[in-house]
C-alpha cells in the first residue's frame, strides 16, 4: 500500500516540475528532489517509492514539460488518480511509464495520508474500506508501463525481434 498526497484542480507543469529547472536539472534523483517543490515544498522528503498522487480536474496543465511526468515517476510515484488530465501530459505519464488513472470517483473521495493499493490490471483502487472501479489500460499501454516506459519497451521490442 502506498500512501496519497492530495491536490486540488489545476495543478499545472511548472509546479510539477519548475521551469527554472527545465534545462539545468537533468539527473534523475536531481529531478525528483524538485518535484512539486513549489506546492508541496515538503513532497522530496514525504515521498515513498509506491506512494499515488491524487488530484482534481486538469492535472498537468499548462506547457507540455515532460518533466513534469519524469520527475513525479523518479521520486517514487506508482500513479497518479485524477478526475481529468491535461492530454499532452497524460500521454507524458504513459511514455515515461506512470500510470495516470481517470478515477473521479476515487480523486474526489480519497484524502491526504490515506492508504492505498493500485491494482493495473484489475482496474481496481483499493483502500482499507473502499473499493474504486476504473478503466484498465488497453494491454498494449499496459506493457508500455511494466517496460517502464516507451523508450524501453521499444528497445525490448528491437531486442527480442532482431
Amino acid at each position: 500500500m502506498g500512501k496519497v498526497f492530495k491536490y486540488g484542480d489545476d495543478v499545472n507543469t511548472d509546479v510539477i516540475f519548475p521551469g527554472k529547472y527545465t534545462y539545468t536539472v537533468t539527473e534523475p534523483s536531481e529531478m525528483a528532489k524538485h518535484a512539486l517543490e513549489d506546492l508541496d515544498p515538503q513532497f522530496k522528503d514525504k515521498v515513498r517509492n509506491g506512494d499515488v498522487v491524487v488530484a482534481g480536474k486538469n492535472f498537468g496543465c499548462g506547457s507540455s514539460r515532460e518533466q513534469a511526468a519524469s520527475c513525479l515517476k523518479y521520486s517514487g510515484v506508482h500513479a497518479i488518480i485524477a478526475e481529468s488530465f491535461a492530454r499532452i501530459f497524460y500521454r507524458n505519464a504513459i511514455n515515461f511509464g506512470l500510470p495516470a488513472i481517470v478515477c473521479p470517483e476515487a480523486a474526489r473521495s480519497l484524502k491526504d495520508g490515506d492508504s492505498v493499493q493500485v491494482d493495473l490490471t484489475q482496474g481496481k483502487i483499493r483502500t482499507e474500506s473502499k473499493v474504486y472501479d476504473f478503466v484498465p489500460f488497453p494491454e498494449f499501454v499496459t506493457e508500455i508501463m511494466e517496460d517502464g516506459g516507451l523508450l524501453e519497451h521499444i528497445r525490448k521490442e528491437f531486442s527480442s525481434n532482431g
